[in-house]
């Protein structure tokens, strides 16, 4: 029985290839008016609505499958693009962050050269954490004890003084900055004008040029650097000839030489990757004033 089901198809088989041939024959063989090419105009006019409605039916759905696939593929290309903006984003994020620290150690590096800063010995250190407020502004580096740095010891940065060492533990040390209310460091224009430079409490970023005995003398935009060491018997833990910073503004008052003199420091204490502590030793600095 199958292998009579399975014959007869095989016989439709061949008789439909062999009519097919026939026509095929006929209608390449036969001119344009003939009745193999009348009979498939006929076709095409009666097809031709049905076609066209049904590809009218259909075009709402192609254009959904169309829209589903090209919103799949925006959607990719958007997540690639995001992915790479995010990586070119960190790259350069980790450019800029390098640039900036060879900028502050090659800037430090000309200070140990050609600043007099060759009797100390300067410890370089990375800053980690900062503590801004109103009051008090300190920053934590990871150098300490054990690295040689002591209370009181300076800290520079590349484009002048930052600070001064205020707490130490044996692997990190707290830095108080020049604008925290505690601090204090004597100071002098680069005409030789002394004075005393401390913060403006309550402006976080000011500090103060007071005790100019001349303040006549100080001019806006006049370079404030640290007056260093004097005598012996009352030596600064501060070098001289640090830079501080510069006249911002002079406020005048009542009197010819009542004026408080405003100072911009020269660092920029908000972005500070990279510090230099300076760790002679107290004993070392007396002996040298000898």
């Amino acid at each position: 029985m199958h292998d009579k089901v399975v014959r007869r198809r095989r016989a439709v088989l061949a008789a439909l290839v062999v009519l097919s041939l026939i026509l095929l024959t006929a209608y390449f063989g036969e001119s344009s008016g003939g009745g193999l090419h009348a009979v498939q105009r006929g076709s095409m006019q009666v097809l031709a609505p049905i076609q066209e409605g049904a590809n009218r039916a259909l075009k709402p759905v192609r254009d959904l499958f169309g829209w589903f696939g090209s919103t799949l593929d925006a959607k990719q290309q958007r997540d690639q693009l995001r992915a790479e903006r995010d990586q070119l984003r960190q790259q350069l994020a980790q450019t800029s962050a390098a640039l900036t620290q060879a900028q502050q150690q090659d800037g430090l590096q000309q200070q140990n050269t050609s600043g007099g800063l060759s009797q100390y010995q300067p410890v370089q250190a990375r800053v980690y954490s900062r503590s801004p407020s109103t009051w008090y502004q300190t920053l934590q580096i990871n150098k300490g004890s054990s690295d040689g740095v002591r209370v009181d010891q300076p800290v520079i940065a590349a484009a002048g003084l930052v600070g001064r060492v205020k707490q130490v533990s044996s692997g990190n040390a707290q830095v108080m900055l020049l604008t925290d209310q505690d601090f204090g460091v004597s100071a002098r224009t680069r005409a030789g004008d002394p004075g005393i430079i401390g913060p403006v409490q309550g402006t976080p970023g000011d500090l103060l040029f007071d005790l100019v005995p001349k303040a006549q003398n100080v001019r806006k935009g006049d370079l404030i650097i640290t007056a260093g060491t004097t005598t012996a018997r009352l030596p600064s833990p501060f070098p001289q000839g640090i830079v501080i910073g510069n006249v911002s503004r002079i406020e005048y008052g009542e009197g010819p030489l009542d004026r408080r003199i405003h100072v911009t420091p020269a660092a920029d204490l908000r972005r500070l990757d990279v510090v230099e502590v300076l760790t002679q030793p107290q004993a070392d600095l007396r002996a040298s004033l000898k």
